[in-house]
């Protein structure tokens, strides 16, 4: 996942391309503390594969959200890893976890708290529910009513919870790594457009190739499975990280790139494609372009380089526009899904 830095000319020939800004002592330096924190991460994400076999993927889009305070939502059918990578990478932090099992009979006060009542005082005290860690499992999401995605939604987007008449702050980093599965209907409600919109990332998770289902039958084929993991990055590392993704280089014409394939999902025919305006409901908000931004940049550290490369764009975007879109019944009609629409738009629109 983090590869080795390339050699100097193939490296000037990369910046030049792209019209980075001349490489001065700044840039020298940020490339040093690029390859310095990249070996914790890459020491973090040997962790994880101790007990999670392959999902590259999925391991990596974590990372990504887990280093620039985005929330990520997971789908995939049952017994592909996600509630086990999830809790393996806290393990792996030195943070704060918790895990919730989203049920129909969940009420909002099971997740933020409540009001108890002291008889003794006689006054009511503030009982603090899960929500207050660091990352928060959502298992199975949207098993759960609208009141209880409510109450997610304020802690998703201002980092805060209301208990009664006070309003908390939740301590940073506060990330929702959220499950759900596709399959099974009964007993799930849709995720509300503006919960789905806070989540920077949706993935997909696949089946495992034969070679990797081998390694995983042969590591968990046994009555007690007991791997543990090591913590590697604790709570100031991480905030240093994003500091440090703050920095990554992203030149001004990828900044239009990416504003063009944003803007793209809601006029496809100005872009040259006019048989895609029929499918699309509704494009991405502006939150697809600030989600896109960071996601780039923070694949572009996870892949040892201090600047953003196109392919490091196009490789995030399906994952950062997919679930933005809201198409039309004439799409589910002619079998067009959100990600082939955004495939479309990769191949179309040019730099």
């Amino acid at each position: 996942m983090y590869g080795a830095r390339a050699g100097g000319p193939v490296l000037c020939l990369e910046i030049d391309t792209f019209g980075a800004r001349t490489q001065g002592m700044s840039n020298v330096n940020l490339e040093r503390e690029v390859a310095e924190w990249g070996q914790l991460v890459l020491k973090a994400s040997d962790e994880i594969h101790r007990v999670v076999v392959g999902q590259e993927h999925m391991i990596s889009r974590l990372l990504v959200g887990l280093f620039t305070n985005g929330h990520v939502l997971l789908e995939g059918v049952p017994g592909l890893a996600k509630t086990l990578t999830v809790s393996t990478l806290a393990q792996v932090l030195k943070l704060s976890f918790q895990r919730i099992q989203f049920t129909p009979d969940l009420l909002p006060a099971d997740l933020i708290g409540t009001l108890i009542y002291n008889p003794r005082d006689q006054k009511f005290e503030v009982k603090k529910g899960p929500i207050f860690a660091h990352i928060i499992l959502a298992d199975e999401i949207n098993r759960s009513p609208a009141k209880v995605q409510s109450a997610l939604l304020e802690a998703m987007q201002e980092r805060q919870v209301t208990i009664g008449a006070e309003t908390f702050r939740l301590e940073s980093p506060f990330l929702v790594l959220a499950t759900q599965n596709p399959i099974d209907q009964e007993g799930t409600y849709p995720l509300p457009e503006a919960q789905v919109d806070r989540f920077m990332m949706k993935i997909y998770v696949r089946y495992p190739s034969r070679e990797e289902e081998l390694k995983v039958m042969r590591l968990m084929a046994r009555t007690e499975r007991r791997t543990e993991v090591q913590p590697v990055l604790d709570r100031q590392q991480l905030l240093h990280i994003r500091q440090l993704i703050d920095r990554i280089e992203l030149n001004p014409r990828l900044e239009n790139y990416i504003v063009d394939l944003v803007v793209a999902t809601r006029q496809p025919e100005a872009y040259g494609l006019p048989e895609l305006q029929p499918y699309i409901q509704f494009g991405a908000s502006p939150r697809a372009s600030i989600a896109l931004n960071l996601a780039s940049r923070a694949l572009a550290f996870l892949r040892g380089r201090a600047y953003v490369l196109p392919q490091d764009v196009k490789d995030i975007a399906p994952d950062v526009l997919n679930h933005r879109l809201i198409l039309t019944y004439e799409a589910e009609a002619d079998g067009q899904t959100a990600l082939a629409i955004v495939d479309r738009l990769l191949r179309q629109i040019a730099i």
